[in-house]
């Protein structure tokens, strides 16, 4: 008998006890099913550079591109189980991006309309997607929340002067936070078993970083270390140092960073242990290394996130577990963090290794 014969009757011999290397994932409710079970990766080359297991949850993975996709999905539900809208209605959003693709998604699979307010500062490649999905967009000026013409404030009058309409409010929306404290959070301690010392990422709307927080924090009676990381010009790592409210200077980033405490955030305030603030510098230098090193290709929000998560590891025993967030691509943000001129232009570039300035191809 050849050797493919005798392998194919091997296999029709066990067949009946095989078991396959992965928990297979079947959507039966469409995208809304697909979202979450996102892998967990250890970055091997990072980890080895720190003497500390460095994991990332890989939320690009979600169907809709990013973290998002979880808190749109939540929101959305809420709306429904309280019959703040009905069948044909309207979902409108004041987000930086990413919310609203995921609610574009979501509205379009559900029958929904979306309209997005958005700040004007966020990437064409954001706007462009809402709009290919449908979304009517309106990119407004930046103002503090506390200007009536904020793109919140907005976005909640849109959705008042209509009928059969719902403002999703994710910054104050517990259902945002609820999302990860049902899934995101149980999902990372399923996937390390337990063995979770710390975690930490960028902050927002508060509802990822408060969800993982609350639910690792209780299910290891509060033995995981949790560290809140900002960027410059965002004001609770101030907050949680000082107890007040500052901030000083700007960041690339897009959509994290906050100046004022939402309820998604503050539900939870209480659990933080630290907080760090992770220059610019830092988390475009990690995004190139994520690149370079883990084959990576990831937003300026998970260059923060894992040279947060390095910042933490350095000040725990060798060999923990750290776990961060990977929120997206780099796909959206291509022309700023490539960019030769935008990252001149911010002070960022001579602060890449000569090594490598080679991924700056744009000019």
């Amino acid at each position: 008998m050849s050797p493919s014969r005798q392998a194919i009757r091997s296999i029709s011999i066990t067949k009946n006890t095989f078991k396959p290397p992965f928990v297979p994932l079947v959507a039966d409710t469409g995208f809304a099913g697909a979202i979450g079970n996102t892998p967990l990766l250890k970055l091997p080359r990072i980890s080895a550079s720190v003497g500390r297991n460095i994991y990332a949850k890989a939320e690009y993975m979600n169907p809709g591109g990013s973290i998002k996709d979880r808190a749109a999905l939540y929101v959305v539900k809420d709306a429904e189980e309280k019959g703040l809208i009905g069948p044909g209605g309207t979902v409108v959003e004041g987000t930086a991006g990413n919310t609203g693709i995921g609610l574009a998604h979501i509205c379009r699979a559900r029958g929904y309309q979306c309209v997005i307010y958005m700040p004007n500062t966020q990437s064409q490649a954001k706007m462009d997607t809402l709009r290919l999905l449908g979304a009517e967009v309106h990119p407004v000026p930046v103002v503090p929340f506390s200007d009536p013409m904020n793109f919140n404030h907005q976005a909640k009058r849109h959705a008042e002067q209509m009928d059969n309409a719902v403002w999703t409010d994710q910054f104050d929306n517990l259902a945002n936070r609820q999302a990860h404290l049902e899934t995101t959070g149980p999902e990372i301690w399923a996937q390390l078993d337990g063995k979770v010392d710390a975690f930490t990422c960028a902050t927002g709307t508060g509802g990822t970083f408060a969800g993982i927080t609350h639910y690792l924090k209780n299910i290891s009676n509060g033995n995981t270390m949790c560290v809140l990381a900002d960027p410059p010009g965002a004001a609770i790592y101030s907050f949680i140092k000082t107890g007040e409210l500052k901030s000083e200077g700007s960041s690339f980033t897009e959509g994290i960073g906050q100046g004022r405490i939402t309820n998604n955030l503050g539900a939870d305030l209480d659990l933080v242990d630290d907080a760090i603030q992770v220059p610019d510098e830092d988390s475009i230098v990690m995004a190139y290394r994520l690149l370079d090193e883990e084959g990576l290709y990831i937003g300026g929000t998970g260059g923060l996130n894992v040279a947060a998560a390095v910042k933490v590891a350095q000040d725990l025993p060798e060999g923990s577990n750290v776990v961060t967030l990977l929120p997206d691509s780099a796909h959206k943000y291509v022309h700023k963090m490539f960019s030769k001129s935008f990252l001149k232009d911010k002070g960022l570039y001579d602060a890449i290794p000569d090594h490598l300035k080679k991924y700056a191809i744009l000019d």
